[in-house]
């Protein structure tokens, strides 16, 4: 169970505060209490910060660790166990950076089968949007700003034609873009867009597309979309595929992360 820091920390992990999500094209952020996910795995780097104490983090099936904050590639199966309390989760694409550009936001960090853990770290920002009701109205600057900072502290560059392939993904989440049209729209044969990409993003082709698809379908869930009007927005061929591939990329279902969000205040 995460350690508390105080009274007044005790009372805000267990209060009425209710989670919510940030979607852009950048960046997927969600934040709120969580209990066990199973084994699942992202297609895109995550940075994950206990609001108010650690959590408990098992590996491809190792042993069980705990941290405050990790910053895991994609492609890397995991489970995470967090015992109700909040958690905060930053996802960035992977036409902006890689788990290199996360890394600088893990502090007093050590690295376990290629997850990097750290015992300290970034989270005051994530415990002010989920301390602030209006919390998700300015999660984008506030995002916005902590990757400029860990930018600043990593150095990769990205590949302009897998970085092409995911925008036109991105526009066209609705399609069942194949390999081969896609592979000749950047300039690759088919084998050699597999292998670039893979490189580049961390899991194959099909694997993202499937993730692209499921942002899509949680920012319809986010703007008032009910779960089977979201699946069939984003090319899920109904509700159950949805909840299926939800289940295989968070480890969880999505009704434990998707129902009963946060709505922003009025102005």
């Amino acid at each position: 169970m995460p350690a508390s820091n105080g009274l007044y920390e005790r009372a805000v992990e267990k209060s009425a505060l209710r989670p919510f999500w940030h979607l852009d094209e950048a960046r997927t952020f969600f934040v709120g209490p969580l209990e066990r996910n199973s084994l699942h795995q992202h297609g895109a780097p995550v940075y994950l910060a206990g609001i108010y104490g650690n959590f408990r983090l098992r590996i491809q099936g190792g042993r069980w660790l705990s941290c405050r904050t990790a910053v895991i590639p994609a492609g890397v199966l995991h489970e995470l166990d967090i015992g109700g309390y909040p958690l905060a989760v930053f996802y960035i694409e992977a036409d902006i950076g890689s788990a290199d550009q996360l890394v600088p936001l893990s502090g007093n960090s050590w690295e376990a089968d290629g997850v990097l853990l750290g015992r300290s770290g970034e989270f005051s920002i994530m415990r002010e949007l989920w301390e602030d009701c209006a919390g998700a109205r300015w999660a984008g600057q506030a995002l916005e700003d902590l990757l400029d900072f860990s930018a600043r502290r990593a150095s990769r560059g990205q590949d302009l034609r897998i970085a092409a392939a995911i925008d036109y993904l991105r526009t066209h989440s609705d399609e069942l873009t194949s390999v081969t049209p896609l592979a000749k729209r950047v300039g690759l044969s088919a084998s050699q867009f597999q292998r670039v990409f893979t490189r580049e993003v961390g899991v194959p082709f099909r694997r993202y597309r499937a993730w692209n698809r499921m942002r899509v379908a949680i920012g319809e869930i986010v703007n008032g979309s009910n779960f089977t009007t979201a699946a069939h927005a984003a090319g899920f061929s109904d509700q159950a595929h949805f909840n299926n591939d939800f289940r295989r990329t968070f480890g969880a279902a999505p009704s434990l992360s998707l129902l009963d969000l946060r709505k922003l205040p009025s102005r």
